[in-house]
């Protein structure tokens, strides 16, 4: 077997010099995510800056039979980017140019490793709009946010990260380039490998560039934030303004995810009194008959009461602390260790499987606090348990693994799924078959062995060979 110096000594070859780190502090901060189950162990983290030097460690790999774990900004939530077992970490942070735009075709080029924030701020400068966006957008990479399928807070009009893909080079696991789809809005020529990408989580083989469509810049975003008396209404809310109005975004958050972020952040309750649901909608605005209409919608919520209170935004200002009630929740639970849960059924089933669910959680952990938020308007629900102070890490997740299975029953009883938009990794590995069929695994493994022969890319992840 090859001696460990020889092989680190063999990829430091491979990428520009100081370009291949081993030192404890890099090994930690480039091995792990946001996840705190796995502690991150990699053998070295290369940083490669061109596709070829890409191709080449992909290559040395196969020669020497290295494991290979993408690293973006490393914001996810399911492991998929940790390093726990002896993994060369392939960083692309350096890879983080835009490389082409074209404004006819509403078109980009972006290199892996350009931040979320980045891309839709190129969009801004152009008069144009990159409408996936989430919390993490500042350090998230579309890479990985590719890798992944990401969702956020705007799915409901704009759809997962897959809708903005024209196009991907990536290199496969055999150390291969493909360039996928260029860019064309119709091509009708057999199978469609860029999708097979999306959503891969790095085990086929790694994104390099992708090409991605911007949409117009919506006009007069605005907020209204509700306070609601019990779940089902929140259900009657959406119903009611779906009906009239376009939205951009449709959320919901419990007290106690107010109560925190209020606490820990400088953040104002939307209003004097605390309601136990709240709702957030975001919607274009740009007549004042849209928002009349809205206030109408408001008002007759209020008179069927299914709505206690609520705050409209005046102006870009308040309509950006009126999000950081929702996106200020994931940044202020985190020092609590939460265990999270990110699963999904259809709209219309939302409030029977969050009652079924609550139930469950309610009934195991009577001594933890529960945080509920999510993407109401797509079906996605975020359920977090907080770790009581006196309980070590692992005993807390042992004890919240433990019902996992109810949990991932009654998705499955829903036709749901155990990951809506944090992907499998090693966190949902355990529970993929809830969401997919023995058949549909099979298939998976049987793709992988066409890209990825050597299972070098990302091994490990989202199910085992």
């Amino acid at each position: 077997m090859t001696d460990t110096n020889q092989i680190i000594a063999g990829l430091s070859q491979l990428v520009d010099a100081g370009r291949l780190l081993t030192d404890a502090d890099s090994l930690k901060h480039y091995g792990c995510d946001w996840t705190k189950k796995y502690e991150p162990q990699p053998l070295a983290i290369v940083l490669p800056k061109t596709v070829e030097q890409v191709q080449a460690v992909v290559r040395y790999a196969n020669e020497h039979k290295l494991a290979l774990v993408p690293s973006g900004g490393r914001t996810g939530l399911s492991a998929a980017a940790v390093a726990a077992h002896g993994e060369v970490v392939v960083a692309f942070d350096l890879m983080n140019k835009i490389n082409g735009f074209n404004p006819i075709d509403r078109t980009v080029q972006c290199q892996a490793g350009v931040v979320t924030e980045q891309l839709q701020q190129f969009a801004e400068e152009n008069n144009l709009y990159y409408p996936v966006d989430f919390a993490s957008a500042g350090s998230s990479q579309l890479g990985g946010n590719i890798s992944t399928n990401a969702g956020g807070i705007k799915v409901i009009r704009y759809g997962m990260t897959r809708e903005w893909v024209k196009g991907l080079k990536v290199v496969t696991g055999k150390g291969d380039l493909l360039d996928l789809n260029v860019g064309l809005d119709k091509n009708a020529t057999g199978y469609d490998f860029r999708h097979l990408f999306i959503g891969a989580e790095g085990t086929l083989g790694f994104i390099v560039e992708a090409t991605m469509k911007l949409a117009r810049s919506p006009k007069n975003l605005t907020v209204l934030v509700l306070g609601v008396p019990e779940f089902r209404a929140i259900m009657k809310v959406l119903e009611t303004f779906q009906s009239q109005i376009d939205l951009t975004a449709f959320e919901f958050f419990s007290d106690k995810a107010v109560q925190l972020v209020t606490e820990h952040q400088d953040v104002p309750r939307p209003f004097e009194a605390a309601t136990p649901y709240y709702a957030l909608l975001e919607f274009e605005a740009p007549t004042e008959d849209v928002l009349e209409q809205a206030m109408s919608l408001f008002e007759h919520c209020v008179e069927e009461g299914w709505v206690l209170d609520g705050v409209i935004s005046q102006s870009e200002t308040q309509a950006a602390n009126l999000w950081r009630l929702r996106e200020g929740i994931s940044e202020t639970i985190a020092p609590f260790t939460p265990y999270k849960n990110d699963v999904s059924v259809l709209v219309s089933k939302v409030p029977d499987f969050l009652e079924e669910i609550d139930s469950i959680v309610s009934t195991q952990y009577p001594d933890f606090e529960i945080v509920w938020f999510g993407h109401i308007g797509d079906g996605n629900l975020h359920l977090n348990i907080l770790k009581p102070q006196a309980l070590s890490k692992e005993e807390f997740f042992q004890r919240c693994e433990q019902v996992n299975t109810q949990v991932f029953e009654t998705v499955q009883k829903y036709h749901g799924s155990v990951s809506a938009e944090h992907g499998v990794g090693m966190t949902k590995k355990p529970y993929l078959q809830y969401t997919r069929s023995a058949a549909e695994i099979d298939y998976m493994r049987a793709v992988k062995r066409s890209f990825d022969p050597n299972n070098i890319m990302n091994p490990g992840k989202v199910f085992d060979l």
